[in-house]
């Protein structure tokens, strides 16, 4: 058993292993999958931003080209003032001229459809020399963008030209570090050799440029050559082929560097709080798992242990009684199986309640370790049954000397509490290999020795002989029907009257329990009453008597109805209630109800026994104490308890004949009951002689064979005069 608690650890720790590292693992994928859907969104977000600024900025300065291609068609159509100024020589020469001032331009250019120039700039002029060069380049392309303009079809921006710079006929370049732009407007001329195309180039200053950018948004506008700064978004324009390439660049926005700015801490806050409650849960669930570990190797371990006294259970016994067997069956040794039941424990509960009836079975098993070696084992199979396996055992001696040991260590007293509490044991031996080396039938044997020993008057020991077995079994077989006749109804009453100093006069019934057993006939109290108290039956069997004694009663008023109770039913915790709960039930006048104590009711708990009494009295209750002088404490209890009547024993009445000090004795205690105002009662009156002499005494009261014997119900009614004799026969 012990070898599967680590096994529980392991299964535990292999569990949460199991459980941390998916959850981790999926913990962790979560939030990078959240951190890089931030980044990739704050990049997108980014990259959309710089996009739409160049993609407004580029349409910006096409619409400023536009400008510039509409000032030069307006400038073109001021300056040629008929067609003959399109003609080539001189005409065109001084159109041209024209048209440099109107458009405000450092150069225009007449060029013919076979892309060969028509006018060429004036001498000198750098800025016109350098267009010239840039036209040169490019007027394959303006031709051809030309002759889409002049046919209608739509111009389609040039590819040589970055970002849609250009559409149709402008174009943006930089020249000498300066930015041009350059526009070309078709002018058909009526002739067959097709038209003529006016290119025009005008500077655009860089603070023009910035002012443009500044409208729309754009930061730290500049215009440079060679390749756009990493941090920097850009359009470039011109043409790497005449090295008029350039970039046009700017501090983009980037609100999606700003969102990733704003929320990276929060994510990562968010991150750092989400490991911690990871941290957290999982340490909880650590904790839990070890505790559920602890829980479960504490069950296993408590599977084969008894969870009061810690010791092994029936269960763990019988496999410990197995190895040792199988040990003994090698090595030739004996073993004792001893069963041990306490002595009144059950009394004790009932007494001082159950918490004081566990404290005493953990005393009791404290008490019984100490006598037993280390290869013995002590076992607790419930309630007050305690079992031993005494090993080493060479003969029937060393069982013995164990079970004296045993009685005389119980036999002193246990403090619980205030009040000092006796019990006792009565032990069951069976012997291995003599009685066999069998578990079952040992502990079988152990356990009828145990019902031997209780039934020859407790606080004993027996070893086990053959001729057990059939009286335990029919004892069993009474105790069974005992249970079942009380379940059943199968009990009677008989009354024995309570007859006046006269005789004549009957004054009380007290009730007696009788057993008809359906196959045994009528057994005698004396035999069932103990087995009752031994086996736990007193309490249900007192329960009936009352009950069946007060509904009787109601059919004889005037009378007191006496019932015995026995010191166990009365030291029960809920006597008194019970007795409230049957008085209510049935009806019956509590004033009416006397209850018949021994000595023993009072003797181990007077305090206890008094406040019952108090409650009784208070009822209306009337107390008895019976089989009075038979104790050597009786006078202390009359001066102390508040008793109504007292009953002299019948021994002193069988007695009183034979020898004259019975008659002193009953003589002094008549007196006695009479000076302490009590109601004095003899029993077992059965003579003539003794009734005049009692009578003489005083006596209050007489019972016994002389007057009645004791009478079943209906034969009440008759003495009584309640109903016809031949009723009661027929009853009978």
């Amino acid at each position: 058993m012990a070898s599967s608690l680590p096994t529980s650890r392991r299964s535990f720790a292999q569990l949460l292993h199991r459980l941390f590292w998916p959850t981790a693992m999926l913990l962790c994928g979560t939030i990078g999958f959240v951190l890089l859907t931030i980044f990739l969104s704050s990049q997108t977000a980014d990259m959309e931003a710089a996009e739409r600024q160049r993609l407004q900025l580029a349409a910006a300065i096409e619409q400023r080209l536009q400008d510039l291609e509409s000032q030069l068609a307006t400038a073109l159509r001021k300056a040629v003032e008929s067609p003959a100024d399109l003609q080539p020589g001189d005409a065109l020469r001084q159109s041209s001229a024209r048209i440099v001032p109107l458009f405000d331009v450092s150069a225009v250019y007449w060029v013919d459809a076979t892309g060969l120039p028509a006018v060429s700039p004036a001498e000198g002029d750098a800025a016109g020399r350098a267009a010239f060069e840039v036209a040169g380049v490019m007027l394959p392309e303006l031709i051809r963008s030309a002759e889409l303009r002049l046919s209608g079809l739509p111009v389609k921006g040039s590819p040589l030209i970055q970002l849609n710079i250009s559409q149709g006929l402008t174009r943006l370049l930089r020249v000498d570090g300066s930015v041009y732009g350059l526009v070309a407007v078709p002018n058909r001329v009526p002739s067959a050799d097709g038209f003529i195309l006016a290119v025009g180039m005008r500077r655009i200053d860089e603070a023009s440029l910035r002012r443009l950018a500044e409208l729309h948004g754009v930061r730290d506008f500049a215009v440079h050559s060679g390749p756009l700064p990493a941090d920097q978004a850009g359009l470039g324009f011109g043409d790497e082929r005449i090295g008029t390439a350039a970039h046009l660049s700017w501090t983009a926005d980037r609100p999606g560097q700003m969102l990733l700015e704003r929320l990276l801490p929060l994510t990562l806050i968010g991150t750092i709080v989400t490991f911690a409650m990871f941290a957290f849960i999982m340490g909880h669930v650590r904790t839990i798992a070890r505790d559920l570990a602890a829980t479960q190797e504490k069950a296993q371990s408590l599977v084969g242990r008894d969870p009061l006294c810690g010791l092994p259970n029936r269960l763990l016994f019988g496999e410990r009684l197995d190895q040792e067997l199988a040990r003994i069956s090698r090595t030739g040794e004996g073993l004792a199986v001893m069963f041990l039941d306490l002595d009144r424990f059950k009394e004790v509960n009932d007494t001082y309640g159950h918490q004081a009836g566990d404290e005493l079975l953990k005393r009791v098993a404290e008490r019984l370790g100490r006598l037993l070696r280390g290869a013995d084992t002590l076992a607790r199979f419930g309630g007050d049954e305690f079992a031993v396996i005494q090993t080493q055992v060479r003969s029937r001696v060393d069982a013995e000397s164990l079970a004296r040991r045993i009685l005389d260590e119980l036999t002193h007293p246990f403090e619980l509490g205030e009040a000092p509490v006796s019990v006792g044991v009565s032990i069951g031996v069976a012997l291995a290999p003599e009685h066999g080396l069998d578990r079952e039938g040992l502990m079988r044997l152990a356990d009828t020795a145990l019902y031997q020993s209780k039934s020859e008057g407790r606080n004993r020991y027996s070893f086990f002989v053959s001729q057990m077995d059939e009286a335990i079994r029919l004892r069993k077989v009474v105790e069974d029907d005992l249970r079942d006749a009380i379940a059943t109804d199968q009990l009677a009453l008989h009354y024995q009257p309570l007859f006046s100093a006269d005789g004549q006069t009957v004054v009380g019934l007290e009730a007696l329990v009788r057993w008809p057993h359906p196959t045994q006939g009528l057994i005698a109290p004396d035999r069932f009453i103990p087995m009752a108290e031994e086996r736990g039956l007193i309490i249900p069997l007192g329960e009936w008597v009352l009950r069946r004694a007060f509904t009787d009663g109601k059919r004889w008023p005037g009378l007191r109805i006496a019932v015995n109770v026995s010191p166990i039913q009365f030291r029960h915790r809920d006597f008194v209630a019970k007795v409230v709960d049957a008085l209510e039930e049935t009806g019956f006048d509590a004033t009416r109800l006397e209850l018949e104590l021994t000595e023993g009711v009072v003797v181990e708990d007077a305090d206890a026994a008094e406040a019952a009494m108090m409650e009784l009295r208070a009822l209306g209750v009337h107390l008895a104490l019976d089989d009075f002088g038979t104790g050597y404490s009786s006078l202390i209890y009359l001066r102390r308890f508040a008793f109504d009547k007292i009953k002299i024993d019948r021994s002193f009445l069988e007695s009183m004949e034979a020898t004259g000090e019975s008659a002193i004795l009953v003589h002094s205690i008549v007196h006695l009951g009479r000076a302490l105002g009590l109601t004095v009662t003899a029993e077992g009156v059965e003579t003539k002689e003794q009734h005049r002499f009692l009578q003489a005494l005083g006596c209050h009261q007489l019972q016994g064979f002389l007057f009645s014997r004791p009478i079943p119900a209906a034969e009440v009614d008759v003495l009584l005069g309640i109903a016809p004799p031949d009723e009661s026969a027929s009853a009978a």
